[in-house]
């Protein structure tokens, strides 16, 4: 099983996970500790779920052309959508809330 590594504000997660998991499901039925995952849509329009593959990467398969949209020039600094994956490998993402609005 694959296992997920997930940092997010300072904290960090770890949960082995099915093969062929996606993360924003996870998410959206509160299975710990992917509630903690920056989402909305889980369809690729809003890109409120992008992450930072550290590590893993090389296992996925290239960006699709949701990504390619909303992601930009992103792309090149490792960042995913992680509705748009589905974990087959070790991975290792990260995602910290934006600075609030002042």
């Amino acid at each position: 099983m694959p296992v997920v590594v997930f940092r997010k504000n300072g904290e960090v997660y770890r949960e082995a996970v099915k093969e062929n998991t996606n993360l924003v499901v996870r998410a959206g039925i509160r299975q710990f500790p992917f509630p903690h995952l920056r989402y909305e849509c889980g369809m690729g329009k809003c890109s409120r779920c992008a992450c930072v593959v550290i590590a893993g990467g090389e296992h996925l398969p290239p960006p699709n052309w949701k990504e390619k949209k909303q992601l930009g020039e992103r792309l090149d600094a490792g960042y995913r959508l992680a509705c748009q994956l589905w974990i087959q490998h070790d991975i290792e993402l990260a995602q910290d809330d934006p600075p609030a609005a002042s």
